[in-house]
C-alpha cells in the first residue's frame, strides 16, 4: 500500500502533513479501508499515482488530464482559500527579477522561461494558457523539478520569468528569503486545485468523509503551516482544460 501527499510537501511542513496523514488514516481505517502507516516520500509521485495499491494521492490536474484521465478516482479538490480562486481551486503568480524590465507576462514572451516539469499545470499549463489568451507563446522553458528551483533560477539570473504555483508561493514567502528579491507582475487563471486520488474502484464518498473530517479536526498550529482549509468535489468537467504545447525542454 502506498499513500503520498508530494504537492505541497516541504521540509518546513513535513510533521504538519504527518499528522495531516495520521488523522486521514485513522478515519479510513475506521472505516474499513486498509491505509499505510507512514506517507511514502521515496517513490516519485507520478510512479505513485500508476501504483496498484494507491490508497491516497494528490495530483496536478495537468498530469490527470494528460496521463491519468480514467485510470484513478477522484476525491475532491483540496481547497487553500487562495485570493481570487474559487472553492477547491488555485492559480499561479508570474515572477520576475525585482530590477527585470517588463511590467506584464507579455513583456517577456520572447525572455528566458523556466518551469518546474512540462507536466505541471502551475509552472507551465496554466503560463501557457495565459499566453494564449493573449497572443503569444513562451519560449520552450528551462526545467528545474521543482517551483523553490524555478524561483531560484529567476533570483540568480538563470532565467528572466517563472510561473509559481500560488499556494507555493505562500509556503515560499515563510522559508525562502529569495522571494523578497522578485516582484509579482501578473497572475492567471484560476482551474482545479490539487486533487486527492485514490485508485480506481474505490468509494470515493468515503474518502471524502474521511479527508473532510482529518482537515476540520487538525491541530490549529497544523492549520497554520499548511493553509489548508477543506477538500471540494469538482465536476469533472472543470477539469477538462485544452493542454498545452509539450515542445523539448531546455535541461536546467
Amino acid at each position: 500500500m502506498i499513500a503520498s501527499l508530494p504537492m505541497y510537501d516541504r521540509p518546513a511542513n513535513v510533521a504538519a502533513h504527518d499528522t495531516l496523514w495520521a488523522h486521514i488514516r485513522d478515519n479510513l481505517r475506521d472505516a474499513g479501508v486498509a491505509a499505510p502507516a507512514a506517507l511514502d516520500r521515496m517513490t516519485h509521485y507520478e510512479a505513485g499515482w500508476a501504483r496498484p495499491d494507491l490508497v491516497l494521492g494528490q495530483i496536478c490536474n495537468l498530469p490527470l488530464r494528460a496521463m491519468f484521465s480514467g485510470k484513478v478516482a477522484l476525491i475532491g479538490a483540496a481547497d487553500y482559500g487562495l485570493d481570487g480562486c474559487p472553492a477547491g481551486h488555485y492559480n499561479s503568480l508570474f515572477v520576475v527579477r525585482k530590477d527585470a524590465v517588463g511590467k506584464t507576462p507579455k513583456d517577456f514572451a520572447n525572455a528566458r522561461f523556466v518551469a518546474n516539469s512540462l507536466m505541471s499545470h502551475s509552472g507551465y499549463g496554466a503560463a501557457q494558457a495565459w499566453a494564449r489568451l493573449h497572443g503569444f507563446t513562451f519560449v520552450p522553458p528551462m526545467i528545474t523539478d521543482a517551483h523553490d528551483n524555478s524561483l531560484l533560477a529567476v533570483v540568480n539570473g538563470a532565467a528572466d520569468i517563472a510561473c509559481i504555483d500560488a499556494q507555493t508561493w505562500w509556503m515560499q514567502k515563510q522559508d525562502m528569503v529569495e522571494t523578497t528579491q522578485v516582484r509579482v507582475i501578473g497572475w492567471t487563471d484560476p482551474s482545479p486545485g490539487q486533487t486527492f486520488i485514490a485508485r480506481l474502484g474505490e468509494d470515493t464518498a468515503i474518502y471524502f468523509a474521511a479527508i473532510e473530517a482529518a482537515i476540520a479536526d487538525l491541530p490549529t498550529n497544523v492549520t497554520a503551516t499548511l493553509g489548508l482549509r477543506g477538500i471540494v468535489k469538482l465536476p469533472e468537467v472543470d477539469y477538462d482544460l485544452p493542454l498545452p504545447p509539450l515542445p523539448a525542454a531546455i535541461g536546467a
